[in-house]
C-alpha cells in the first residue's frame, strides 16, 4: 500500500492521470533507454526485483553481491508485482500511470507494457485463469482474462480495495477495502460480490489459511480470521500495531507477518497461530520474499532499504534502495510450476 512517510495511514498521493499520447511518447522514451543500459546477450542471472514507488523505477539487485545492477524508470508509481501463470513473465502495476510491465524473470529485461487502469495489486488465480487487479485510487476491482488480458468484470469497491487472495479453487476472489474496514468477497465467474464484512480498521494483506480467511489489520492490533462462507470474525490473534501483510515459509511451517507501524516482523507457527519469535525492524517493513537459504528479504518503506534478515540468528543486512521501497520478489525462489493459463 502506497503511504507517505509522515503520515502513514494516510490516503496515497497518486499523480493525475497521463494523455494518451504523452503516456505513448514517455513509455517508448523508457523503453528506448532500457534497451541502451542492456547487454545484448542478457544471460539468466540471481535477480531481486525491487519497485522504488515514490522515484517511479524498479531497482535490480544482483542477489549474490547484493549490488545494484541497473534501476529501470517506469511511469509513475510501482507498487506490486505478479509472476505469470506460465512462469515467463513477471508483472509490474504502474498504478499512477495506468500501465502493467513485462519483464523476463530470469535476466531483467523488459518484454513489453500494456495500458491497464489502476493497477495497484495483481494477483493471479491458482488455477491460472483470472488476473484480478485491486484499483486502490479508482474505487474498483477488476477481473481480467489471464491469458488474453480482456477485462471480464469489473466491480466497484467503496473504497480503496488494498490487497487480494483467491480461495484454492480459484472460485471466490477476496480483496480488503482499506478505506471502509470491510473484506470483500466475488464469485470470479460471474463477477458478483457474494459478501462485504466489516474486519476492523484499515485491512490489507489476504491470505488463505487451513480453510480461513487471515487479514492484516493496519488500524488495529490483531490479524482477523475469518470464515469464508460469510466474512465473520472467528478469532483475532494479538500482534504489535499495524500488522500490514503476512507471508507463508516455503516449508509451510511459518508464517511471518509485518506490523509496519510497531516496525516488527512476527514469526507465527503454522497449525497453531502463535507468535514464536519477534524482530525489530523500524522503517516500516511491508513485502517479504523468503530466499531458498532461508533469509528473509523485505522493504523498508520509510527507510529507503531492504532489509536482510536471517531468522535462525536474527542478523540483519542492509541494502540501500530508491524511494519507497514496496514490492520485492527474487527469481531464486521456487516458482509454482508452469500451468496453462486455460
Amino acid at each position: 500500500m502506497n503511504k507517505t512517510l509522515s503520515r502513514p495511514l494516510a490516503r496515497p498521493l497518486i499523480h493525475p492521470p497521463i494523455r494518451p499520447g504523452a503516456a505513448r511518447r514517455r513509455i517508448a522514451g523508457l523503453a528506448a533507454l532500457l534497451l541502451a543500459a542492456t547487454p545484448l546477450a542478457a544471460q539468466a542471472r540471481p535477480i531481486a526485483f525491487v519497485l522504488n514507488s515514490a522515484d517511479a523505477s524498479i531497482s535490480e539487485f544482483d542477489i549474490n553481491t547484493h549490488q545494484e545492477i541497473r534501476r529501470i524508470p517506469v511511469l509513475r508509481e510501482p507498487h506490486h508485482m505478479a509472476l505469470t501463470p506460465d512462469g515467463q513473465s513477471l508483472v509490474v502495476g504502474d498504478t499512477a500511470g495506468n500501465a502493467a510491465f513485462f519483464l523476463d524473470p530470469d535476466t531483467g529485461e523488459l518484454q513489453r507494457h500494456v495500458t491497464m487502469s489502476d493497477p495497484y495489486q495483481l494477483f493471479y488465480s491458482p488455477n491460472g485463469k483470472y488476473l484480478t487487479v485491486a484499483g486502490l485510487a479508482r474505487d474498483q476491482i477488476d477481473i481480467y482474462d489471464a491469458a488474453t488480458l480482456q477485462l471480464k468484470f469489473r466491480i466497484p469497491a467503496k473504497s480503496m480495495p488494498s490487497h487480494a487472495n483467491y480461495s484454492p479453487d480459484s472460485s471466490t476472489v477476496y480483496v480488503s477495502l482499506q478505506d471502509t474496514g470491510r473484506v470483500m468477497a466475488i464469485d470470479t465467474a460471474n463477477g458478483k460480490v457474494l459478501w462485504n464484512a466489516p474486519v476492523g480498521s484499515t485491512p490489507a494483506g489476504v491470505l488463505w489459511h487451513n480453510g480461513q480467511l487471515l487479514i492484516g489489520d493496519m488500524g488495529e492490533k490483531f490479524v482477523a480470521v475469518l470464515d469464508p462462507t460469510d466474512g465473520h470474525i472467528v478469532r483475532k490473534l494479538p500482534m504489535a500495531p499495524g500488522p500490514h501483510n503476512l507471508f507463508v515459509s516455503p516449508s509451510r511451517k511459518l508464517l511471518y507477518v509485518t506490523c509496519r507501524i510497531s516496525g516488527n516482523i512476527e514469526q507465527l507457527d503454522w497449525d497453531t497461530l502463535d507468535i514464536k519469535k519477534t524482530f525489530r525492524l523500524p522503517g516500516g517493513p511491508d513485502d517479504i520474499v523468503i530466499a531458498p537459504d532461508g533469509k528473509l528479504w523485505a522493504t523498508l518503506r520509510w527507510r529507503q532499504k531492504v532489509a536482510i534478515l536471517d531468522p535462525s540468528t536474527g542478523s540483519v543486512e542492509y541494502i540501500p534502495t530508491g524511494r519507497s521501497p514496496h514490492g520485492i520478489w527474487l527469481n531464486t525462489v521456487a516458482r509454482p510450476q508452469r500451468i496453462s493459463a486455460r
